[in-house]
């Protein structure tokens, strides 16, 4: 195994490993094998401990791994910038001072993004190796990052072990080892432990010995160092009752001074000084240095730092700890938790004792853990809501802070992804209000509903929103009409078209008592009714209205709206507006990351990706659909995990990878979520277009099928109808079933014909015509129609060179189709138009993937970012002025830097420091 850590320690790039076993196996010795081996070869190498007593401190084992370093590296600081130090603050106390508050699960992943740059910062010169230990009590902001790491990870030379009990683990902790190596420390045979223990001791008590221990070394120890061996298995408990008597034997074998200290510090936290200790057992200060010398000869404790000591290992700690009685457990929490007062310490970090402590109805405790819970919120919402759990507990039935907690710990579980807690919380809240408190119990059935929607439960969604409806006086009334939003987006999830408009009838477009910006948010949802009934004249009336309503509304009257307003983007985008959907979604989610709603972050980034996808910024949309993804497996929904993968699918296939895109949509398509609702057809259509482009007609076309319900019912938008008619038309016509072909181009005209003047339709409905007739007259006619919508416009144009019989007209249409596609970074369709020129006799040179039609190769984009870096912009300064992600950026760059062939920024700005500019 030794020899393995060698081949894992030479590897370029990054690398991920797991060591795991039972309690005291071996791991955290062979981990201090590990960063010797990789101390020899000169790599950076920071080790961290995850706490046992501190699991909702987030990010411990990290900051515990990396803090000293970079309170002695004020270097990696500088080279990083000031916006990835103020996320990097939140969590590091030596940074702390250029903090800046991180809130919600889209700023968590921002979060991520900056610790990822720091590593690469922290590698740069000969590697990093960075050792986690007892994950198994990590908390989940931890684990949390490490999944973003593993998914997205490190470019520089990345070593990241971890070590941790399988089965205290966080499930989601283990799934992290199908992303790189995991190692089983299991027990030593008889004859390793025999020479573990030497030749002086005797064949039968080795004998002895294995047999109490299990072959586990720890437990070896522990048990070797008791005067006798234990002959009984280890049971199931966290300490198993040999070790724990041997354990509790050498405890006992220390002064009643040190024992009362060693409980002291076990109270006190992993890492403890003297004063505190001291507080914790109620003892001076120089009584407990003289019990800490003890504990430190007799290897209890060992020192860590200057001033600080650790127990020898966790499970010593635990040992100590239970062995306290529990009465003065509380009694050692409560003293500490006062010391900290006086000294001005932080609520998050007296929260962990005031909670073993407090007394029910201690209104300072309950004060404390929701202070402690509101600066957890935006990076760790898990631990924000496990405080305010905690202060409801202390909280009576009667308090009239109770509702107001309640509705903060629905929020945080929201964002956490603690889905039904969520909902738990709604309903406690909604069982706390009389019948007759009508604005405060919508509010409580409206977030009861968004939980619902968020846990994949569309119907219970529906019906508590109609029960509550039934139950109010007024159907015009102000706290009926957010109800009844809520219910028209429910419809509008199920394309029940009909039911939406039916609910937006019964509503005014504006009330004298409405709160500010409900009527934007009424606005914003007539268009698509409307548009999918075919009355899309007055549904471009209706998005003009609602567009120039949001531009006026100040951002402070739209927060509580956002899962309404998201709808104006995403109709823009569907109906055809792909340009007005981006400003309308720029803006959305700046509010929206403000206001930590990161359960509309999801929907908006997804929407914003079909509309770049409409406008050809393949690569942008495929960074926003990713992060709309990673945000979504944080919130743990489905729906918007969907939601996110079939437009990841989508931009992958468009881009050239129709691989990825299979195995983007496999994973949408797995969550079986979706059924009888629009994003659930959607996903079969983006699995349709990825099996086509994979060369799988027959299942493609079958997915498709399946999506549009072959125009019988269907539960899709009208856009998306179209977008299956014109792709089972062409694939029908690449198979030769011309009768099939011409179906589809009828199904798609029909459409088209419902919607007036709805360009993109009759454009869409014309192109799959032209497949069906191999017409190419038709197909530059779409051309003509789809003009502003660049792939859709390039995939015309190639129809038309594919089906022109004369050379010349053939070749002018291919090549303008190749032109659209190069600068798009289409490289899927660049390959088919190229081949069809070819075809046509055209010598054309073999094209390297990705290769746009701009100096070096580069794109548009590529060359827009490539001239930003020389002009000394940094990744978030670029992000910031083409309004792209930071994850984009460096997507950009790392093509720049291949095309280029440099290895850094100082690299592009010499190569294309002659370039003129536009």
């Amino acid at each position: 195994m030794l020899d393995g850590f060698g081949e894992v320690l030479d590897r370029p790039g990054f690398s991920f490993l797991s060591l795991v076993g039972d309690p005291g196996c071996g791991k955290s010795r062979l981990l201090a094998e590990l960063a010797s081996a990789a101390l020899a070869r000169g790599r950076l190498t920071l080790w961290g401990r995850a706490a046992e007593f501190d699991e909702e401190m987030p990010f411990g084992a990290v900051v515990d791994a990396l803090d000293d370093h970079l309170e002695n590296a004020p270097e990696v600081s500088r080279r990083l910038g000031p916006s990835a130090v103020r996320l990097l603050g939140t969590v590091f106390p030596a940074l702390e001072e250029a903090a800046a508050e991180v809130t919600g699960a889209g700023s968590r992943y921002r979060l991520h993004k900056a610790a990822r740059q720091l590593l690469d910062e922290l590698a740069r010169d000969d590697g990093l190796v960075l050792i986690l230990d007892d994950l198994h009590w990590a908390d989940q902001a931890t684990v949390e990052l490490l999944d973003h790491l593993v998914r997205h990870p490190p470019r520089g030379r990345v070593l990241v072990a971890l070590a941790y009990r399988p089965v205290q683990a966080m499930p989601r902790l283990g799934a992290l080892a199908e992303y790189g190596e995991q190692i089983t420390v299991g027990p030593l045979s008889l004859e390793e432990v025999a020479e573990l223990l030497g030749p002086e001791i005797g064949r039968e008590r080795c004998a002895r010995l294995y047999e109490a221990s299990g072959g586990n070394p720890f437990y070896l120890d522990a048990l070797a160092r008791s005067e006798q061996a234990e002959t009984e298995a280890n049971e199931s408990d966290e300490l198993p009752r040999a070790v724990r008597a041997a354990l509790h034997l050498e405890i006992s074998r220390l002064t009643a001074g040190a024992q009362v200290a060693a409980q002291g510090a076990a109270v006190a936290a992993e890492e403890f000084d003297p004063v505190l200790v001291a507080v914790a057992a109620d003892v001076s200060e120089s009584f407990a240095l003289a019990a800490i010398d003890e504990l430190v000869a007799r290897d209890v404790a060992r020192p860590s730092a200057p001033g600080r000591f650790r127990f020898r290992h966790p499970l010593v700690r635990q040992a100590v700890y239970t062995a306290a009685a529990a009465g003065w457990r509380l009694a050692a929490h409560g003293r500490v938790a006062a010391h900290l007062t006086v000294l001005g310490a932080p609520a998050s970090v007296r929260a962990r004792h005031v909670e073993r402590s407090a007394r029910f109805g201690d209104q300072s405790a309950i004060d404390t853990l929701v202070s402690a819970a509101r600066s957890a919120a935006g990076p760790a919402p898990a631990t924000a809501g496990h405080r305010l759990l905690a202060a409801l507990r202390l909280m009576p039935p009667d308090d009239p802070q109770r509702l107001g907690l309640l509705v903060e710990l629905v929020r945080a579980q929201l964002l956490g992804g603690r889905l039904a807690e969520a909902r738990d919380a709604a309903l406690e809240a909604l069982g706390m209000l009389s019948d007759d408190d009508y604005a405060m119990r919508a509010l409580a059935v409206r977030s009861l509903a968004l939980a619902e929607r968020q846990l994949d439960r569309p119907q219970q969604a529906r019906a508590v929103l109609l029960a509550e409806l039934r139950r109010l006086p007024g159907r015009q009334s102000a706290v009926a009409v957010p109800l009844r939003l809520r219910l028209v987006a429910e419809s509008l999830l199920r394309a029940d078209f009909r039911a939406a408009q039916a609910v937006l009838d019964l509503m005014p477009d504006i009330g004298r008592d409405w709160p500010g910006g409900l009527e934007v948010a009424v606005a914003a949802l007539r268009a698509l009714p409307a548009h999918a009934a075919g009355r899309t004249a007055e549904a471009f009336k209706f998005l003009d209205a609602a567009g120039t309503q949001l531009n006026l509304a100040p951002d402070e009257q739209l927060p509580d709206w956002m899962d309404i307003l998201t709808w104006l983007g995403w109709t823009e985008a569907l109906i055809g507006r792909p340009e007005r959907a981006l400003r309308h979604f720029d803006r959305l989610l700046a509010i929206a990351r403000a206001g930590e709603q990161s359960y509309v972050i999801t929907n908006m980034l997804a929407g914003q990706a079909v509309a770049l996808i409409a406008v050809g910024r393949l690569a942008d949309a495929a960074a926003s659909a990713e992060e709309g993804a990673d945000i979504a497996r944080l919130l743990g929904s489905g729906q918007q995990l969907v939601f996110a993968l079939t437009q990841a699918c989508l931009a992958a296939v468009w881009s050239g990878d129709a691989e990825l895109g299979l195995v983007r949509i496999g994973e949408a398509l797995a969550t079986g979520t979706g059924t009888g609702e629009v994003w659930g057809s959607t996903a079969h259509y983006a699995h349709g277009v990825a099996l086509l482009a994979s060369g799988d007609a027959e299942e493609g076309v079958q997915a498709l099928r399946r999506a549009c319900a072959d125009f019988v019912d269907p539960v899709l938008d009208p856009g998306t109808m179209m977008a299956c008619a014109e792709q089972l038309a062409g694939a029908e016509a690449h198979r030769d079933r011309r009768e099939e072909a011409v179906r589809w181009a009828e199904h798609a005209e029909r459409v088209a014909g419902q919607h007036g003047p709805w360009v993109l339709g009759r454009g869409m409905a014309a192109l799959a015509r032209a497949h069906a007739e191999g017409s190419a007259p038709l197909a530059r006619e779409a051309a003509a129609l789809l003009a502003p919508y660049p792939l859709l416009r390039g995939r015309a144009l190639l129809a038309a060179g594919s089906a022109e019989p004369a050379k010349d007209a053939a070749l002018a249409d291919l090549r303008e189709a190749v032109t659209i596609f190069a600068e798009l970074g289409a490289d899927g369709l660049l390959a088919h138009a190229v081949r069809e020129q070819r075809r046509h006799g055209l010598r054309v040179p073999v094209r390297e993937k990705g290769r746009g039609t701009g100096p070096f190769g580069l794109s548009r984009r590529e060359l827009e970012v490539a001239q930003l870096v020389a002009d000394d912009y940094t990744n978030q300064q670029i992000a910031d002025k083409l309004v792209i992600s930071v994850r984009t950026v460096e997507t950009h760059l790392s093509n720049i830097f291949s095309k280029l062939d440099v290895t850094s920024r100082v690299g592009v700005a010499g190569a294309i420091r002659d370039l003129p500019r536009e």
